[in-house]
């Protein structure tokens, strides 16, 4: 039987395996054919010799990985173990970096390869569409670099939008005042930024207007200069909502599209607007676009088993 033995050196072997050798556990399921065994400093592996080659090659990517962002966890590591090449999983230094300095010393950054490469794509970029299902931080990982350009003087607000699809954009039925009404709506953007903002200030900004936050509805006739601004669940409008807000884009704007074409909820036989601008500007110049996947998922990690066997079934249809 072939043997391969593979030191770690400058790096803590019990950071590496991690916690009861939960990584090397990992390891174990892409490699069934191997015999893994991890010792001291040490990671032996036993079996045939193409498979031991191919063990090695991911080995030292993820020993690349982790000496650069000296971290490890179930998600690098699916990354890497999947991935044509380390193109596929590696980005800038700088996106990796704390994007902004949250409330109570919350350290908000970029968690994935994908949402690093959503932080190179904005700094490159004037106009990002950010695809993927639903706990892959698009939105979060949107609003910090929003609120990091807000601090830095980049621009002078922030705005952010959804179609309020749910109940057509037709709220009058609804109790209460026109932001009581829309407050729902709104939520997931309302708790990203109190993660962001002390509340003091966040409820200033929002009684200046440097930070709005308002249904697309209301974004027809605007001209949005010196601004971040943010169409969440974009894969909820229509070709006519689309068109309009990609043509506000006014001076020294960054916009940020986030959607996930799963999850539509547009009347039947409605185009959704996302689905058609990401064929009609895939290839203008300045639009960037980066697609999330299960891999980005950081919430609970049942709503990555969910997302699979939910896509298994779909994909059946």
């Amino acid at each position: 039987m072939n043997e391969i033995v593979i030191e770690l050196e400058e790096i803590t072997p019990k950071e590496f395996f991690g916690a009861q050798n939960a990584n090397i556990e990992l390891l174990k399921k892409y490699f069934p054919k191997l015999k893994i065994v991890a010792r001291g400093n040490k990671i032996k592996a036993f079996g045939d010799e193409e498979l031991l080659e191919e063990f090695d090659r991911r080995i030292t990517m993820l020993l690349k990985h982790f000496a650069k962002y000296n971290k490890l966890d179930e998600n690098v590591i699916e990354r890497v173990l999947t991935s044509q090449s380390s193109d596929d999983y590696t980005t800038s230094k700088q996106s990796g970096e704390v994007i902004v300095h949250g409330v109570r010393g919350k350290l908000i950054k970029a968690q994935t390869a994908n949402q690093r490469k959503m932080v190179d794509l904005m700094r490159k970029n004037d106009m990002v569409f950010a695809i993927g299902p639903a706990g892959t931080g698009k939105t979060y990982t949107g609003v910090a670099l929003a609120v990091q350009a807000l601090k830095n003087k980049e621009v002078k607000r922030i705005i952010l939008t959804r179609p309020a699809v749910e109940a057509g954009e037709n709220l009058g039925f609804l109790p209460g005042d026109l932001k009581e009404k829309l407050d729902p709506y709104m939520q997931p953007l309302y708790d990203a930024l109190r993660d962001m903002i002390a509340p003091e200030k966040l409820a200033h900004y929002i009684e200046n207007g440097t930070i709005q936050i308002a249904p697309l509805a209301f974004m027809r006739g605007r001209t949005l200069d010196n601004a971040f601004v943010i169409l969440d669940e974009g894969q909820n409008t229509t070709h006519a909502q689309m068109k309009m807000f990609l043509t506000r884009m006014g001076k020294n704007a960054k916009f940020l599209l986030t959607g996930d074409p799963g999850q539509i909820d547009l009347p039947r036989r409605t185009i959704s607007g996302l689905k058609e601008a990401l064929l009609i500007l895939k290839n203008v110049e300045g639009v960037g676009m980066i697609f999330l996947d299960d891999k980005d998922v950081i919430r609970h990690k049942l709503v990555k088993k969910v997302i699979a066997a939910y896509k298994s079934i779909e994909n059946r249809d």
